[in-house]
């Protein structure tokens, strides 16, 4: 239970800063190497998936953090229940938008996979490069039904619909 609950603190984090350290490791390298007049072929390459994997696994934290981008300017217009409501509604949009593209970045990866399409420099199977996409959605969703049940919660209590939404 402690793992788990580890997992869901921390997971999104793990992940940003183990593709973080890669990514600047490479292209820091990259840059010593042109200074001595060599070069490396694979170090963009890698540094590219690194950052695809960023954006992806970043969207669950954003959501995680409920730092997300929103346009809350309807939201102003409404009291405290409908405030949380129309939040209810407009994650129900977001969690269709993530089931979709879970199904059809699985399919797309699970393709390149069979295939066996690999990167250029770096031999990568490219299905691989691709799972960010159904991953990231995948860690996105379940932040977004935690955010769900939250917000039902603080729907029949009182007290506490102004924290949910901050």
């Amino acid at each position: 239970m402690k793992a788990i609950r580890w997992l869901d603190e921390n997971i999104e984090k793990v992940i940003l800063v183990f593709f973080s350290i890669i990514m600047v490791a490479v292209i820091f390298l990259q840059v010593v190497m042109r200074q001595f007049g060599g070069s490396l072929s694979w170090s963009e390459e890698l540094a590219r998936y690194c950052f695809i994997w960023l954006i992806y696994i970043g969207i669950s934290f954003g959501v995680k953090q409920q730092k997300h981008v929103k346009i809350d300017a309807l939201l102003f217009l409404l009291k405290d229940k409908g405030q949380i409501s129309l939040t209810i509604i407009s994650n129900l949009f977001f969690m269709l938008f993530a089931i979709f593209v879970i199904l059809y970045g699985y399919e797309v990866a699970n393709q390149l996979l069979q295939f066996g399409q690999k990167s250029p420099a770096n031999q990568i199977p490219m299905g691989l490069v691709y799972m960010a996409t159904p991953i990231g959605m995948g860690l996105t969703l379940i932040r977004l039904i935690q955010n769900q049940i939250d917000l039902i919660k603080s729907l029949f209590n009182k007290g506490k619909e102004n924290n949910i939404l901050n």
